[in-house]
């Protein structure tokens, strides 16, 4: 056969593929097309390549699996972090007489069997679950006993380091899909950066991924920041807003306590407000989320606790009352609204002291040297006992929590000290490390925290930015819109800062005064004795730009912000 026989040949069998895709979308999906990228992933996915998808958010990334899943010859498992979204998707599908069944921790005993009768039967097409479940050695064998053709990573964002939202969970995912037989992935985000793609490919061992970029502009989403000096003023505008906005809208706060007092003023105002967050008990989270859901509330207030998975797409308005950590967070937040193409807005309420809380939030407790050490002698000290777990690890170093221990056992994967077998146990290499070897390790999250702290205030820079909001966004992202060149709907196109010349009054002495030097700030070095009301005398053993890590007698460690640590009294 010739070259220009076998281009024909693959055009025509493209033809039929695209031509079975569109009737399934018309009889099963009800659907008339695909939206623009969709198409591009489900080809990508079918021709059997690793596929990398950046969908902004409602770009319909659940299709570019559920369509695949029905072509393909054998089950497609698709990985979430929310027992919330699984339950959602499940529904849709049911609804639609898709073969489909989901296993997680909501499940009950007998649920739950049933589940895992039909996976080992190969009567479902399609198998939700949590990264954690995917992981799991017990669950993997009942997957191995069908032949999984596709794993699908929603959020895959998680996977990566560098990711806004990086989750210890995923850690283990490409041993668990190794263990599967090495079926093709895709892995699903609304939000990467260039660092955060080359990670997800390089985590999951798969660096070569096709990646397929649709862009995240959505021209219907109307940007704007609202400057305000104080909280009450911060509150008011809110409530303001709340007010003026049509339709129904989420109000994101950064903390419990912001939330509930936003809460309580929009209900005194005579608002139609529910609320969620990570401290109210997991049934009434579920109620309030269905209240907003069916429409019986108009307002949701929550934390970024409600966020990944939620899909109302008739939501006009979503209002952030303090800055977000980065752009990242800010841009899948905001995404919630306007889902369904229709106009709607993106508000920020921008207190400059509202950096200071997000730079508390920044001094996570990520794993130095001594703590990755303990997890490898602890490996090794089993070695001999059977077989090395996350579980075994974790009764040996009761002071470290399981995501800590994940972590360090990912980096001693990363550093050749451990590597994991097929049923996902752990083995120690012949490697004789040294204590700098460590050190190198635990280097990469002392740049995470660098990372992290650029990312915050690039988003600073664009709430006090006067440029286009869209603009700012999408170089951010590194995208490219063909001949755009401003959105001329956020605040800043519409009402573009000015400033008059001839209202600057320009003083002869202007350039000769020199500003008196400002009173230095407290200085804190590692090893000083310290007092932090509420919590008494501690120990510095950490010092990060104005954040102190403190030691306490009674074995706690926590961070504060430099302004409330005082230096204690010489004895």
């Amino acid at each position: 056969m010739t070259r220009h026989d076998t281009q024909l040949l693959n055009r025509g069998l493209l033809a039929v593929r695209r031509h079975a895709i569109n009737h399934m979308l018309r009889s099963v999906f009800g659907i008339d097309r695909l939206r623009e990228g969709q198409q591009h992933v489900i080809d990508s996915v079918l021709d059997g390549k690793d596929t990398l998808a950046i969908m902004p958010t409602g770009g319909g990334k659940s299709l570019c699996y559920q369509i695949p899943a029905h072509m393909l010859d054998g089950v497609t498992v698709v990985v979430s972090p929310l027992i919330s979204l699984m339950k959602d998707q499940l529904g849709k599908l049911e609804e639609l007489g898709v073969s489909a069944c989901q296993v997680n921790s909501s499940l009950n005993a007998e649920d739950e069997h049933a589940a895992i009768d039909a996976i080992a039967a190969g009567t479902c097409k399609i198998v939700f679950c949590t990264p954690e479940r995917l992981t799991s050695p017990a669950f993997l064998a009942v997957l191995k006993q069908s032949k999984v053709a596709l794993v699908a990573i929603d959020e895959a964002h998680c996977i990566s380091q560098w990711g806004h939202d990086f989750r210890p969970a995923y850690i283990e995912m490409a041993a668990a899909i190794a263990a599967l037989g090495q079926p093709t992935v895709l892995a699903l985000t609304a939000t990467a950066t260039d660092e955060v793609m080359e990670d997800i490919g390089r985590q999951l061992n798969r660096p070569r991924m096709n990646v397929i970029n649709t862009g995240i502009y959505r021209p219907n989403l109307h940007y704007s920041v609202v400057q305000v000096t104080n909280t009450d003023q911060k509150f008011a505008e809110a409530r303001r807003l709340v007010a003026e906005s049509e339709g129904v809208g989420i109000v994101y706060a950064a903390t419990v306590k912001a939330a509930e007092e936003m809460h309580r003023i929009l209900e005194e105002a005579g608002e139609s407000v529910t609320i969620y967050h990570g401290k109210l008990p997991s049934g009434e989270r579920k109620a309030n989320q269905d209240l907003f859901m069916n429409d019986e509330r108009r307002v949701m207030v929550a934390t970024n606790a409600f966020g990944m998975g939620i899909d109302k797409s008739d939501t006009r308005f979503v209002i952030h009352l303090q800055i977000p950590a980065n752009l990242e967070s800010y841009y899948q937040e905001s995404g919630r609204a306007g889902r369904d193409g229709k106009d709607a807005t993106c508000t920020l309420l921008f207190l400059q002291d509202d950096k200071r809380l997000q730079q508390f939030f920044l001094v996570k407790h990520y794993p130095d040297a001594a703590e990755i050490r303990s997890v490898y002698d602890a490996a090794c000290a089993l070695a001999d006992g059977g077989p090395i777990t996350t579980g075994r690890i974790e009764e040996q170093l009761v002071d470290l929590n399981e995501a800590k221990i994940k972590i360090c056992l990912k980096l001693l994967k990363d550093g050749k000290l451990v590597r994991q077998n097929r049923k996902l146990e752990f083995v120690v290499t012949a490697m004789e490390p040294k204590p700098s070897h460590f050190e190198s390790l635990a280097a990469v999250y002392v740049q995470k925290q660098d990372h992290d702290r650029a990312a915050l205030e690039k988003m600073v820079g664009y709430a006090v930015s006067g440029f286009c909001r869209w603009k700012l966004m999408l170089d951010y992202f590194a995208d490219e819109v063909d001949g755009f060149e401003k959105c001329c709907r956020c605040d800043n196109c519409k009402n573009p800062p000015s400033m008059n010349l001839d209202d600057i009054e320009i003083r002869d002495d202007e350039f000769d005064h020199t500003p008196e030097p400002q009173a230095a700030g407290p200085h804190f070095e590692v090893g000083m004795q310290v007092t932090v009301p509420k919590y008494g005398a501690g120990v510095v053993v950490s010092v990060a730009g104005d954040q102190i890590g403190i030691d306490f007698p009674d074995g706690e460690h926590k961070s504060f912000m430099a302004d409330f640590v005082k230096q204690a009294a010489a004895q």
